[in-house]
């Protein structure tokens, strides 16, 4: 049975998330549903990160089996077309379509994942960036927020950075980056990892704010680290703010 590989863009404002679940919209059913509806079938559209409620994606990679040899362009166009039916699914597109070996699982085998955390440091409210970047109203010192960032990079045990809910076996996870950077008046927080617990992106965007705050120094945030406590994190940056910019394979 032949298996494609989608890239994805959603804007995840009027979704409970990746997956699929009883409750709520999410973009999983979504995408799952148009394929029904364009294929006949049921297939499992399988997506290498379960972003949360309100979160985006850039490059959002997933796979599905389908029975039918289908070209690339034409897959891609036809499952948009579907997709538009309804006004939600429209949050969603296809950029990509590729075959890929019965071997690729667009979860199991990423080596990396890409995460973006856009901050927009003004006062005035947001007309454009609302509900796609945090407004944080008072000055932060991004240059602060970049270096305190460097003391999370390497490989720690990060349950203070750990969602109480994260259903993963270990807390232990490797940081490749977390890089801090201003342009203007946007402050930009990317992080490189194999993989992420859950809300452990938030949870260290919201102590770095602190940091650019003047509210915690560099000691404070390796001391959250170190207590491997959730009650030592600062309070959870906000999923309006949060992209899933890219996913590696080797």
């Amino acid at each position: 049975m032949p298996r494609y590989r989608f890239l994805i863009e959603y804007d995840g404002s009027e979704f409970y998330g990746w997956q699929r679940q009883p409750h709520g919209p999410s973009v999983q059913a979504a995408i799952e549903d148009a394929l029904a509806r364009l294929t006949g079938e049921q297939p499992v559209v399988i997506g290498a990160g379960r972003t949360d409620s309100g979160v985006h994606a850039l490059g959002q990679v997933a796979h599905a089996d389908l029975s039918k040899i289908w070209t690339a362009n034409r897959l891609r166009d036809a499952l948009n077309a579907h997709l538009r039916e309804t006004s939600r699914e429209t949050s969603i597109s296809i950029l990509l379509v590729d075959a890929v070996e019965t071997g690729f699982h667009a979860r199991f085998s990423a080596s990396e994942r890409h995460y973006l955390y856009r901050i927009v440091n003004r006062r005035a409210p947001l007309a454009l960036e609302n509900r796609r970047a945090w407004q944080v109203m008072r000055r932060l010192d991004s240059d602060a927020m970049a270096s305190a960032a460097r003391c999370l990079v390497g490989t720690h045990d990060f349950t203070t950075f750990r969602s109480t809910e994260c259903q993963a076996p270990s807390a232990v996870k490797t940081l490749n980056s977390l890089d801090v950077l201003r342009h203007g008046e946007t402050v930009e927080i990317t992080a490189r990892a194999r993989s992420f617990l859950h809300n452990q992106v938030r949870s260290m965007v919201g102590s770095l704010k602190l940091v650019g705050e003047g509210k915690w120094s560099e000691n404070d945030l390796l001391a959250a680290l170190a207590a491997q406590d959730r009650a030592a994190c600062g309070p959870v940056a906000p999923p309006w703010g949060l992209y899933l910019a890219a996913v590696r394979y080797d």
